[in-house]
């Protein structure tokens, strides 16, 4: 099959980098020089984009694997995006989502850390949250005001 086809075939069935597409048709043997041909034909055919990439990258990521922005920056760096593009895809995910995602992250976390001090609760809850790619200044307030409540 002509790896122009193949390569359609493969941005059809869902958003793709194109890096990924890049290094996929390298691992297929193409020539760099019809890498190139391709990658600006997909282009103009509009299987390839980069910022509508972005975007349902982000807001894919944050719902179904519950990413936060830091994470999914990172994410989007190691596939070759380039940073307005990546601020253009994280502009897309709703502050109020991204809020209730990150409290509830927090509460059913908490509720996983009993049998110790709200001190280590706190610190392993912080970590936890950081670690998945919650902003540290955005976590810290989130533990602190459900802290103040409880």
């Amino acid at each position: 099959m002509d790896p122009l086809q193949r390569a359609r075939g493969y941005c059809a069935r869902q958003e793709r980098a194109a890096s990924e597409v890049r290094a996929k048709l390298e691992e297929w043997g193409v020539s760099q020089r019809r890498v190139r041909t391709i990658l600006r034909k997909l282009d103009q055919e509009g299987f390839l984009d980069e910022r509508r990439f972005a975007e349902t990258f982000a807001v894919s990521k944050l719902r179904q694997k519950g990413w936060g922005r830091r994470k999914i920056t990172h994410a989007l760096r190691t596939k070759q995006v380039d940073e307005a593009t990546i601020l253009s895809g994280l502009s897309r995910i709703d502050a109020g989502e991204y809020r209730d995602l990150l409290l509830k992250i927090l509460d059913k976390r908490w509720r996983m850390e009993r049998g110790s001090t709200d001190a280590v609760r706190s610190m392993r809850v912080e970590r936890h949250l950081i670690g998945r790619g919650f902003e540290p200044d955005l976590v810290r307030q989130a533990l602190l005001g459900m802290l103040r409540t409880s």
